[in-house]
């Protein structure tokens, strides 16, 4: 072969090796855009949750939430992320899926404050932000929650119905409320504060700050400044914080006092049944990580969520947000079985576990 066949032929093999690679380097790239990387059909969805302190999101919300958004949307990946109660690693974390092409986020703010420049930035470069549970600030398309004022307002009713006749303007009550970076704890406080009002003394009222630690310290320091027999109540914003001051109250002596809560938690309810806790609120996990998944993926493909959205809130940075607000229910002793046990939320076996039997057996949960 001479020397310009020769490079005929180099010429030649070198074009079709080059067009092969182009093409195995486009397949490459469709497939990958199918996943969770960036691509223009990229069907990445985000959930950021605000700590692992909290049984339910690990155990409830996360889970749910993954498995109702592959039902709407088979070929969809969920990228998650817990803050573990950190507001910086949040940020971080938000940042880090608009980098890998996430096109809707939807989070549980740890602080709602200081995610909004992380959800500005998000919303800039063309991704949609569901609000869940906490009603973030910044330009959100929209928000999934329960009637957080309306669960203060059971909260406080509980705790009078615990009361009875020792209702009175008279009788001190300790209010331990959540954390104020939190919006959610701010309506619980409200709703609360217009169940009760006038109708109790709240003698005491300090933030917990969503933890049991700081609950059960400032629960301490009510005793000292009240004096353990002159504390009719206690209202416990949540089941977590509430798991601290039961531990306080058993060490001061203090027995036989409602003591409210929220979340339906699995040491709650136990708590209720063996009387050292008198209610929670129950916020049924699966319809509200249902919601938030259907939003995710109506914003995901384009569609309209009005019919789901039907109502307008205003968040602490002024924008005003589409809404979907479910209903709690509050849960007694008496009601256990028609509510948590019902919904399979817990089977009677977790919940009566060996420690727990005799208590039980005496309240009817077989």
């Amino acid at each position: 072969m001479n020397a310009t066949m020769r490079r005929v032929v180099i010429g030649a093999t070198a074009v079709s090796m080059a067009l092969s690679i182009a093409a195995c380097g486009k397949a490459g790239d469709d497939k990958s855009d199918s996943g969770s990387s960036s691509g223009s059909d990229n069907k990445s969805i985000g959930l950021l949750l605000p700590d692992s302190v909290t049984t339910r999101y690990e155990k409830f919300d996360r889970p749910l939430f993954e498995a109702k958004v592959k039902e709407l949307c088979a070929d969809c990946d969920v990228q998650y992320a817990n803050a573990a109660a950190d507001p910086a690693k949040q940020a971080q974390q938000m940042s880090s899926m608009v980098t890998k092409g996430v096109k809707v986020i939807v989070v549980s703010a740890q602080d709602s404050a200081a995610i909004k420049s992380s959800i500005q930035s998000a919303v800039d470069k063309g991704v949609k932000v569901v609000a869940y549970d906490r009603l973030a600030q910044g330009p959100v398309s929209a928000y999934v929650s329960f009637d957080n004022v309306k669960v203060g307002e059971l909260q406080g009713q509980a705790l009078l119905d615990a009361l009875g006749s020792k209702a009175t303007t008279k009788s001190k009550v300790v209010m331990i409320n959540g954390d104020d970076a939190d919006p959610n704890a701010g309506q619980f406080k409200e709703g609360a504060h217009k169940a009760l009002d006038g109708k109790v003394d709240i003698a005491y009222e300090q933030s917990g700050l969503w933890k049991d630690t700081v609950a059960a310290q400032k629960m301490s320091a009510a005793i000292t400044q009240l004096g353990a027999k002159n504390i009719a109540g206690v209202y416990s914003a949540n089941d977590g914080m509430a798991g601290g001051i039961a531990n306080t109250l058993k060490g001061a002596k203090i027995s036989g006092i409602p003591l409210t809560g929220q979340d339906a938690e699995l040491a709650g309810i136990q708590r209720i049944i063996a009387g050292t806790q008198s209610s929670t609120v129950y916020k049924a996990f699966k319809p509200e990580a249902d919601a938030a998944a259907q939003l995710a993926v109506n914003l995901l493909e384009g569609k309209d969520i009005k019919s789901l959205a039907t109502t307008e809130l205003t968040s602490g940075s002024g924008d005003k947000v589409p809404s979907q607000l479910l209903t709690p229910v509050s849960v007694t002793k008496a009601n256990i079985n028609d509510t948590v046990v019902k919904d399979k939320l817990y089977t009677v076996a977790e919940i009566c576990t060996a420690e727990y039997a005799a208590a039980c057996k005496a309240a009817g949960l077989q």
